[in-house]
């Protein structure tokens, strides 16, 4: 595979990344969540022909993991960060962030 495929397909992930993070934040299988993960498709088909990835077999694999990791990478990004704010470790435990409490959401 050409690098430009490689750029592109980083390009797909760093795309995805605030898409994932939305997709984190709204209902699961509500209609936000669906935009969410769909918005992204015509952007990246997009990067693919101007970048001249072509539609080899062989890019799929790369441009549907890219799509993917960024989906999942986003929302974990998201999610973390809420719990980092929180002050929630993973094992559901409070640590206060002294130094971050002016960022805490308000809910």
């Amino acid at each position: 595979m050409p690098v430009a495929s490689y750029q592109t397909a980083f390009l797909v992930f760093l795309l995805n990344l605030p898409f994932g993070a939305w997709r984190a934040k709204v209902e699961r299988f509500s209609f936000p969540w669906f935009l969410a993960i769909h918005l992204p498709v015509p952007l990246v088909v997009a990067l693919r022909v101007f970048s001249g990835a072509g539609w080899r077999l062989a890019t799929f694999a790369v441009f549907i993991g890219a799509f993917f990791t960024g989906q999942l990478l986003g929302g974990m990004v998201y999610r973390g960060g809420r719990r980092w704010l929180d002050g929630k470790n993973d094992s559901g435990a409070t640590k206060r962030k002294e130094g971050v409490r002016w960022l805490r959401r308000k809910s």
